[in-house]
């Protein structure tokens, strides 16, 4: 589970260069507004809508954007007619791979897909090939930087958490999805900062990946499907050592 979760720290501390090129305002502008179409305009009584508005201020989202793309979805403001598309598949060395996706294109999104797994040694697999590995999870990741343990344990278990786990830089704080954002109040509530904060999807069983030409290979596919305009969130069950990942993940 370790070498998944570090992707998603690594991740969010690209999202900052993502949000100079534009790239992660596209994605939460599309967020935002399924969010506010399937579960109304109001963050106080939609989930959804308040961590994507969460992320959206998380990477200084203008006030603006946010509040276009939330008329967008409850219909005040025209908008396109996006559709929510998760594909499955393989990556190298047979690691199991979901892509969360918001097209108003469903079948340019998919030939699109399909491409990026051929170009980079996986393939495109059938819906239900690899879903039922991974499970929903909510996932909070905060940096070990001037944080008191006994605080955070204390804040976190009380609030809800099932499990922390104690990684080089960081703590990661699991928790069923439904206690995701009592668990952020708590912390903020001790005035314990969270890197990032998410349901993602966690794998039940992983693969270990030592050769550093196939991390290499795995992640040159993660990257390019991240990089793709439809698509929203990337998930794998690989596991790689944390020097490998960073290494391969630098270059």
């Amino acid at each position: 589970m370790s070498g998944h979760s570090k992707w998603s720290t690594i991740k969010h501390k690209k999202a900052a260069q993502d949000a100079k090129r534009g790239k992660i305002f596209s994605r939460l502008n599309k967020e935002i507004t399924v969010a506010a179409r399937l579960g109304g305009g109001d963050p106080a009584s939609n989930p959804r809508l308040r961590t994507a508005i969460a992320a959206a201020k998380a990477v200084n989202m203008p006030k603006n954007n946010i509040q276009r793309a939330i008329k967008k979805g409850t219909g005040e403001l025209e908008g396109f007619d996006y559709v929510e598309v998760t594909y499955e598949g393989y990556g190298p060395g047979g690691v199991a791979v979901l892509v969360d996706t918001i097209t108003d294109n469903k079948q340019r999104t998919v030939a699109d897909v399909r491409h990026i797994f051929s170009k980079r040694g996986g393939n495109l697999g059938e819906p239900g090939s690899v879903a039922w590995i991974f499970r929903k999870t909510g996932l909070i990741v905060v940096e070990k930087n001037d944080v008191d343990e006994d605080a955070l344990m204390s804040a976190a278990i009380e609030a809800g958490a099932d499990d922390i786990e104690e990684q080089k830089s960081e703590w990661e704080i699991y928790c069923g999805q439904e206690n995701l954002e009592v668990i952020k109040a708590a912390l903020e509530s001790q005035g314990i900062k969270w890197l990032s904060a998410e349901v993602t999807m966690m794998p039940s069983t992983t693969i270990k990946i030592e050769d550093e030409k196939l991390a290499g290979q795995i992640l040159t596919l993660m990257e390019a499907l991240e990089d793709y305009d439809d698509v929203q969130n990337v998930y794998a069950n690989f596991d790689i050592p944390d020097e490998i990942l960073e290494k391969t993940a630098q270059r």
